[in-house]
């Protein structure tokens, strides 16, 4: 698809937005560091009846391996898998080199994970005349230089970006032209939508809602009155609209680490974990610009139930110390009993600030019933532990 230079003169054109995302990044990092395992089904995961599947190569994809999903459903599902325990000081390491890369190109980088970021190109280093040939060149390069890929999409905003760079995986490009933005969208599926979960999607069949041009075809007024402030959201997304900035060097909201171990524990037990998780969490904090003035501590039953509990305090915290006794203190506000054993626990930090501002004290309780063995996104700024 030809891009002109010229696209950037209409309003919805201002900008040139790249969505670049690595192609089963852990696992294709294992493949190439392995050779070995090329061309094989690999599972990134510990195995175990507890482990939950990080990644999983093209090969495995085929059976229906998933991220997030039980290993022990991968193993059935494909039974040749070679499961490989993941190494993240490596994953890490590519990812670093990939921006390095992306940091050619622009300096308005928005990581999103190890494994993808959003750049704003409208204006790039070299000097590139269109954006579709600085994706290009910045996949041509991850190529050579790391023996990985990317794919990528090429847009006039973030929401359309994202949803271009899944077109052509793996190792593909999609561009989407300012003047192609509504022939594009109105045709797809809700679910294409970034953030429209199952429950959404069932939400939006109920009230006769398939595809995007279905919300295009609804006013502002009916999309509130089901969806609330996500109406608002829904009628510009399907018109194309999303004025988000890429912003770089963004602060984390939340960075958490959590536990599942091998056999259930008492409470007391837990304690060590919350311990080195502590130190775990606090360490990758101090990457942040801003101070967390909330705990959180999560932990989950041996039937499922999970418990949160959190406690924001006046100033942001000062010391691994601190955060390690209201972690503590947490975990003794619960109780359910001498016998009852517990299978994961997890510790955060979140409600990260500047030294001058300032909130109520704020203590919280929840006790939720899990629907799932496994849900990957109750932590939002998830460091993997085993």
């Amino acid at each position: 698809m030809h891009e002109s230079p010229s696209s950037s003169r209409s309003d919805l054109g201002s900008r040139k937005i790249v969505h670049a995302d690595m192609d089963a990044f852990y696992a294709s990092v294992e493949q190439r560091d392995d050779p070995s395992l090329r061309g094989q089904p690999v599972v990134v995961a510990w195995k175990g009846k507890r482990s939950v599947v990080c990644a999983a190569s093209y090969e495995a994809r085929r059976y229906g391996v998933r991220s997030a999903m039980p290993a022990v459903t991968a193993e059935r599902l494909c039974p040749e898998a070679i499961f490989v325990p993941p190494d993240f000081t490596r994953y890490k390491a590519a990812s670093q080199s990939v921006r390095e890369i992306f940091h050619r190109h622009t300096d308005a980088v928005e990581p999103l994970s190890l494994d993808e970021a959003y750049l704003d190109v409208t204006e790039n280093k070299l000097g590139l005349p269109t954006a579709t040939l600085v994706a290009k060149t910045i996949r041509q390069q991850i190529r050579e230089e790391l023996n990985l890929t990317a794919s990528a999409g090429v847009a006039p905003n973030k929401f359309l970006a994202k949803i271009a760079s899944d077109w052509k995986k793996p190792n593909g490009q999609f561009v989407i032209q300012p003047h192609e933005v509504q022939a594009f969208l109105l045709p797809l599926p809700v679910g294409r939508i970034p953030g429209v979960g199952k429950v959404t999607e069932a939400h939006m069949a109920r009230v006769g809602i398939k595809t995007v041009g279905d919300i295009y075809a609804m006013d502002m007024p009916t999309l509130e009155e089901h969806f609330g402030r996500y109406g608002l959201r829904l009628y510009e997304l399907a018109r194309g609209i999303d004025h988000n900035p890429v912003v770089s060097n963004r602060v984390r909201k939340q960075i958490s680490a959590e536990d599942t171990f091998p056999d259930d524990l008492p409470l007391e037990q837990c304690e060590s974990h919350i311990l080195r998780l502590a130190e775990k969490v606090w360490a990758a904090s101090r990457d942040n610009a801003r101070g967390a003035k909330t705990v959180g501590l999560k932990l989950k039953t041996k039937e499922f139930v999970s418990l949160t509990r959190s406690l924001t305090v006046s100033a942001p915290l000062c010391s691994r110390e601190e955060f390690t006794t209201i972690a503590l203190a947490l975990c003794r506000r619960v109780d359910l009993g001498p016998q009852q054993l517990y299978r994961l626990v997890g510790v955060g930090l979140s409600n990260f600030q500047v030294e001058t501002e300032s909130n109520p004290p704020l203590f919280e309780e929840t006790v939720t019933q899990d629907s799932e063995v496994a849900s990957s996104d109750e932590f939002e700024e998830k460091m993997h532990s085993h």
